[in-house]
């Protein structure tokens, strides 16, 4: 008698884990950009802004490494038609990084002394990146969730753990 257990259950919910990562990453946005916003408008610099910062690019950075390197060339195979799609989506990944990039090198140019003042034209450049980056990823995941989702569940080849980001999630 099969279990749920069973390596079959668990790809053909590889679709089911893309939207629960982007889930995921965009509850970590939100947070991260509620932080950095009370911030930037006068608040005290929360202790674990750089941390969670890091913590986000990284996993963001992550999740789309085992895309580009893994699921997508997976999925181009099994599915040729969503080659221009994939292709759309790694030139995401790349504006992403990009994005990624030079956010952090603003955040680590603010004060982190308590009671710094923040200049006006630092922290809208902060925000500009920040809401770059909030519109960026959103577009993204609804589109890649629009495209792939279906495919990704009906594949039948492992892909890599990265893709699920399980040890960040706890999915």
């Amino acid at each position: 008698m099969a279990t749920t257990s069973e390596p079959a259950d668990r790809l053909a919910a590889f679709g089911n884990q893309l939207v629960d990562v982007h889930l995921w990453l965009r509850e970590e946005l939100t947070r991260l950009r509620e932080e950095l916003g009370s911030h930037l408008s006068g608040g005290a610099r929360p202790r674990n802004l750089r941390a969670h910062c890091l913590a986000f690019c990284s996993a963001l950075t992550r999740h789309h490494t085992a895309e580009d390197r893994g699921v997508f060339p997976v999925l181009a195979e099994a599915y040729p038609a969503l080659r221009p799609v994939l292709d759309e989506l790694a030139r995401d990944h790349v504006q992403v990084e990009e994005i990624l990039v030079r956010l952090q090198g603003l955040l680590d140019s603010l004060p982190a002394e308590p009671g710094t003042d923040l200049d006006p034209a630092e922290a809208r450049r902060v925000r500009g990146e920040l809401d770059g980056l909030v519109a960026l990823v959103e577009s993204h995941f609804t589109y890649e969730e629009k495209k792939l989702v279906t495919a990704l569940n009906e594949l039948g080849t492992p892909l890599p753990d990265d893709f699920a980001l399980r040890d960040l999630t706890d999915r």
